[in-house]
């Protein structure tokens, strides 16, 4: 068990806070993006044929769903710097434990250990298979 001293937890927060702005850049981008410059030559040459308007149509789509991933990562990047404060940070949001050390530094965010994370993914692994 490693102990997240409050050096430690600064230099996470730092990183954190390194990541939202990251993230909130790439959502501004993508934001821009959405009037995608292909999807709007698509949508303006006349007469627009069926196989144009389905791939303008998926350029939308996918640019939503990058914007969409963001939103999500920064909603956990927030959560993280949460925990942080309320002294949770490192604790599993399942069984209590600690979240490897290992695992922390590679993802930031992480809410649960490895052991209850792979039990939710195998549990609950219908609810992240795209719709597309």
């Amino acid at each position: 068990m490693v102990v997240l001293t409050k050096t430690l937890l600064s230099s996470f927060e730092r990183k954190l806070d390194q990541q939202y702005e990251s993230l909130l850049e790439e959502v501004r981008e993508a934001l821009e993006k959405s009037e995608n410059q292909q999807y709007v030559e698509l949508i303006d040459r006349a007469p627009a044929d069926s196989g144009d308007q389905a791939t303008g149509d998926a350029l939308a789509d996918l640019n939503l769903a990058i914007i969409d991933r963001h939103v999500l990562e920064i909603r956990d990047t927030e959560a993280a710097k949460a925990r942080i404060r309320d002294g949770s940070f490192g604790t599993c949001i399942d069984c209590g434990g600690d979240i490897e050390f290992e695992r922390l530094l590679a993802y930031l965010t992480a809410k649960r250990c490895f052991v209850c994370q792979r039990q939710r993914e195998k549990t609950y692994a219908h609810e992240a298979t795209p719709t597309l």
